[in-house]
């Protein structure tokens, strides 16, 4: 097999993430509408829950291929991404108020799991009982989205939802298979490439995997900005980040058998940077209830630098 062909199916992959996740989170949520589930409840954990699928997918999978390096490149490097990308380009765009008291909780624990899994990795792995701190830091999580969105709703609301139950349930099918397949697709592929190229799979995970399972979080915020709803999709992205950070490397742990071996490199670069990139996002508005145009430029820098020194590192 060529290495065009490679990159071909890696990029099929990717349009399977895409597309699958968009049809997974439609079914999900009419489902659970349709079993009068509160929608308080839906918006705040099986939606949130449902847009980081891909992340949690390709990161599993990758574990249980023994392939540890593009597991925790994906998690911590789709971090990276949705904020010094994708939160970069929409500060940049469209500069938001947002009061300190919608931001805080989120935005203080999103720099704290990035922290805790740092200083819980330091020594090289990552074991499950660490797994089960950073679960703990989930749970709370869930528990403060389901608070605020009950505040912000009050009530289950809505009436019966549009659309079939056969429709749903086939879209609910097809968009868990696209993600499936199209996890093993970029997981296979990537690893190839990196093979063919002589890069670490962990460079491909914090990089091209990661953008590609952050794909969903660039629509929802290209959309956000048509839409001139900034907020809206900052605050989506820090509850991504959240999940990923808190969910996605316990589960990998778990894979393992009980611990996650964590490669040099993700501790000395890697991390770090994912730490500074949130610290750029939070701190800032924190301090004066605003997300200025300056920070959006700080955080796409930031990404770019860490990017060539990537690069720079393997040429």
């Amino acid at each position: 097999m060529s290495t065009a062909v490679v990159v071909l199916l890696l990029l099929l992959g990717i349009v399977l993430i895409v597309k699958g996740g968009d049809a997974f989170v439609d079914a999900a949520s009419w489902i659970a509408e349709a079993f009068h589930i509160p929608k308080f409840i839906i918006g705040a954990t099986i939606v949130s829950l449902a847009t980081t699928l891909p992340e949690l997918l390709v990161s599993t999978i990758a574990a249980f291929q023994g392939k540890t390096d593009m597991a925790i490149g994906n998690a911590v490097g789709s971090v990276t991404a949705n904020l010094g990308l994708i939160m970069g380009i929409s500060v940049f765009c469209m500069p938001a108020r947002m009061k300190r008291a919608q931001f805080a909780f989120k935005g203080v624990l999103m720099v704290a799991a990035a922290a805790l899994i740092h200083l819980l990795s330091g020594g090289g792995v990552l074991s499950s009982q660490n797994g089960l701190i950073l679960l703990a830091v989930f749970a709370a999580f869930i528990v403060e989205n389901i608070r605020d969105a009950k505040r912000a709703m009050g009530g289950p609301g809505g009436g019966k939802p549009e659309g079939g139950l056969a429709l749903n349930l086939a879209k609910f099918v097809l968009g868990t298979a696209g993600i499936v397949l199209g996890a093993q697709l970029l997981v296979d592929n990537g690893s190839e490439l990196a093979r063919r190229l002589g890069i670490p799979e962990g460079i491909i995970g914090v990089t091209i995997i990661a953008v590609g399972t952050s794909l969903p979080e660039l629509v929802t915020t290209l959309t956000a900005i048509a839409k001139k709803q900034s907020s809206l999709s900052i605050g989506n992205i820090i509850g991504a980040n959240v999940i990923d950070l808190t969910l996605i490397l316990p589960v990998s742990s778990v894979i393992t058998q009980g611990s996650l071996p964590v490669a040099e490199q993700s501790i000395r670069l890697d991390f770090p940077v994912c730490i500074l990139v949130c610290l750029i996002a939070v701190v800032p508005p924190l301090l004066t209830e605003r997300f200025r145009r300056w920070q959006g430029v700080a955080l796409l820098a930031t990404y770019g630098v860490y990017l060539v020194v990537l690069c720079s590192t393997f040429l």
